[in-house]
């Protein structure tokens, strides 16, 4: 391409390529003098003039592109700095291999960069798309850089920002992104962390957020962050911890986060509303789990779910909701898993008030046969997590046999080998199965009496057995 060829804001650009000078227009009005023909930049980074001992580069703000920015499968040795323009045309970057590229502050109908390879960072901040914008595939050597980035096309199922098998060897900044439509991040990597804080992002009655398998070396950081739709993590690997904290998570009649399969060092959800949809934990492993139970949804997956620590410390009755709101039935682990959090920290009163709850909760999945010997034992022993009651029972069964015995002295069965009549030794005999004292075989009472003492000798058995059946269950979780 001659010079001559070129229009005055063109002449400029030109002319300051070679020592990497910038070209400000910003001051020169909205016409032909802000100007700038992609084609004319295209020639420049490929073969545009250089001096010796100067870096050249592309440095433009202000400029209004024209045309279609082709640089697909290029070599751009140069670096390119286009702030704050407006492009026609979405720039194509396909396969380029590109020093470093920042087209800050700019609107774009859309942008390209499929497997593309940056040796520094890829900028793209405060950038406005009207089209999807695709980076699925590219190699970042440096930060990938989308804070506060708009992308509102104006609708299709397709994603509008592909990230999917990126890889970025610094952190993926996307602090204040704003998309209308799913953001798909399926095999990423980054190396740094991945920052969504303040991020609004919205596809109603969709995935809003794919990224199944993503890898991250550090953190995912997502305070304040406004989902309106799914967030598809399953099979995630994040070391560092996925903070939530005051999000806003929703996506009614369907699943509004799902991180099975997933290994995380730390997962925080709290200090926001009520998550809005179903909450997806299964076969997750997470070190330390901090969940807000006035945060969790009416469906919680918990199945095969594994932690270490659970915080913030919470009597067990505000966490053991989160376990019966699974409704794929009885899952035995979760609540062996809530027992373990809590021995942890040595709270032993709320480990076995979950171990309770468990085996009323296993209760409803019995026979009636199985059901009803449950509630002997629940109302007896509380299953052995509540062995004081097994006392209250015998005193208070005690004292109605004692006080009616007392009243009625069963006739003796040998008058002449008989002891003397106890009342209380007596109602002992017949509640303690294992223990004689003498009385129940030397007397025999009668009419209603008898009755009397046959259901304390059978109130005895059960009691009994469900105190050995509780003290069984006990030492054998101990």
């Amino acid at each position: 391409m001659e010079i001559d060829d070129l229009t005055p804001a063109e002449r400029r650009v030109w002319r300051a390529f070679a020592t990497g000078a910038e070209v400000d227009f910003r001051d020169d009005g909205e016409g032909t003098e802000r100007t700038v023909r992609a084609s004319v930049l295209r020639a420049l980074l490929l073969n545009g003039p250089r001096e010796p001992g100067e870096i050249a580069a592309v440095k433009v703000r202000g400029a209004r592109i024209t045309g279609a920015l082709d640089l697909r499968y290029a070599t751009v040795d140069s670096v390119v700095h286009l702030t704050d323009c407006r492009f026609t045309a979405p720039p194509d970057l396909t396969g380029a291999h590109v020093r470093y590229l920042s087209l800050r502050d700019s609107e774009m109908p859309g942008l390209s960069m499929t497997r593309s390879r940056i040796d520094g960072s890829l900028r793209l901040t405060r950038c406005r798309f009207d089209g999807p914008v695709r980076l699925d595939g590219a190699q970042i050597a440096g930060a990938l850089f989308l804070e506060d980035v708009e992308i509102l096309p104006e609708g299709g199922p397709a994603p509008v920002l592909q990230l999917n098998q990126i890889s970025v060897d610094d952190d993926l900044c996307a602090r204040g992104l704003r998309a209308r439509g799913a953001v798909r991040l399926d095999g990423a990597g980054v190396a740094g962390s991945l920052d969504l804080e303040d991020a609004d992002l919205s596809h109603p009655g969709r995935t809003v957020v794919e990224a199944e398998a993503v890898e991250i070396g550090a953190n995912l950081l997502a305070r304040r962050l406004r989902a309106e739709g799914r967030i598809e993590l399953r099979g995630a690997r994040i070391p560092g911890r996925v903070d939530l904290l005051d999000a806003r998570l929703s996506n009614p009649g369907g699943t509004a986060l799902r991180i099975s399969s997933s290994v995380i060092g730390e997962f925080w959800l709290g200090r926001g509303p009520r998550v809005q949809g179903m909450l997806n934990l299964r076969r997750a492993e997470i070190n330390q789990l901090d969940l807000d139970p006035a945060m969790l949804p009416d469906q919680v997956r918990l199945l095969d779910l594994t932690y270490t620590f659970l915080t913030p410390h919470e009597p067990a009755e505000r966490r053991l909701p989160m376990l019966e709101r699974d409704g794929e039935g009885f899952d035995p682990h979760a609540y062996e898993q809530l027992t373990a959090a809590y021995r942890r920290i040595g709270d032993d009163q709320a480990a076995r008030l979950v171990q309770l709850a468990k085996q009323r909760r296993r209760r409803s999945t019995l026979p009636w046969y199985g059901r009803v010997w449950g509630r002997l034992q629940d109302a007896a022993v509380g299953y052995g997590f509540r062995p004081l009651r097994a006392a209250g029972w015998l005193l208070s069964l005690l004292a109605v046999g004692s006080l009616a015995f007392a009243g009625h002295h069963p006739p003796p069965l040998k008058p002449d080998e008989a002891p003397e009549f106890d009342p209380v030794f007596y109602t002992l005999d017949l509640l303690l199965p294992v223990i004689s004292f003498g009385q129940e075989s030397a007397f025999a009472p009668t009419g209603g009496y008898r009755t009397l003492a046959y259901v304390l000798v059978i109130t005895g058995w059960i009691l009994a057995t469900t105190v050995l059946a509780g003290v069984t269950r006990t030492v054998s979780r101990q």
